[in-house]
């Protein structure tokens, strides 16, 4: 299926997430009784608590919140190449930025061409962003609301599905499979489980915006080696 797709009708999405408040104290009650229940179910240590814990919310939508979302895409130039040019919604404002990449959405990939891909975007990057829409009363674009549609129906591409080829027995990270096809790892700086301690504490939004731009370029190398096609130069 791959070697039909039009990469020029791709849009290469990877997102960021921390949680909802600073720390477990921060939220309201009835939030932390839900969050009780959480922690009881993922726990795995005699150590661990509901506080110990909460550095893990930003993964679930219910207690998490999106702080950018960046997209790229591969368009041809003179002479056949290939570069790609990405583009980051980022910010404070959770709502400020969807509305900003549902104008993207709306504007350039509602098409039954079109399609979205992110490295397991399948189980995180694309409920998550439906979720978060829903929940800041947001209308969820077509591309991304995929209630009652067939699997076929539905424009997605995960390089984390792809890579496994039927086996669903292990988690492949990014930056594992990176490294595979010799590309250089979009975690030489920070890693996911460092993302929220640099905005809650470190108050380093861009540290995270250049991350998340790493990873959706990475995303879009993966999906150009799995074609047998170069990599690309990146234009802002």
């Amino acid at each position: 299926m791959l070697k039909d797709i039009d990469l020029g009708k791709v849009l290469f999405l990877d997102i960021e997430t921390v949680p909802v408040c600073e720390s477990y104290k921060d939220l309201p009650d009835n939030f932390k009784a839900f969050w009780d229940r959480k922690a009881s179910f993922i726990s795995k240590s005699a150590d661990d608590t509901p506080e110990t814990l909460y550095e893990r919310a930003g993964i679930y939508a219910e207690f998490g919140k999106i702080i950018c979302i960046s997209t790229g895409y591969l368009y041809t130039v003179e002479g056949g190449e290939k570069e790609f040019r990405t583009k980051s919604f980022y910010g404070h404002d959770e709502k400020k930025l969807l509305q900003e990449f549902i104008v993207l959405l709306d504007g350039h990939y509602r098409g039954g061409d079109k399609i979205l891909c992110a490295h397991n975007g399948k189980e995180f990057d694309f409920p998550y962003l439906a979720r978060r829409m829903l929940i800041n009363g947001l209308i969820i674009p077509a591309i991304l609301d995929v209630s009652g549609k067939k699997p076929w129906e539905i424009s997605h591409l995960d390089t984390m599905m792809l890579w496994k080829f039927g086996d669903f027995k292990n988690y492949t990270s990014l930056d594992l499979l990176a490294a595979v096809f010799g590309l250089p790892t979009p975690k030489n700086d920070i890693g996911g489980s460092d993302v929220a301690r640099v905005y809650w504490k470190e108050k380093n939004l861009d540290r995270i915006v250049e991350y998340c731009r790493k990873d959706v370029l990475t995303v879009a190398q993966i999906v150009l080696k799995f074609k047998g096609e170069p990599a690309v130069k990146v234009s802002s």
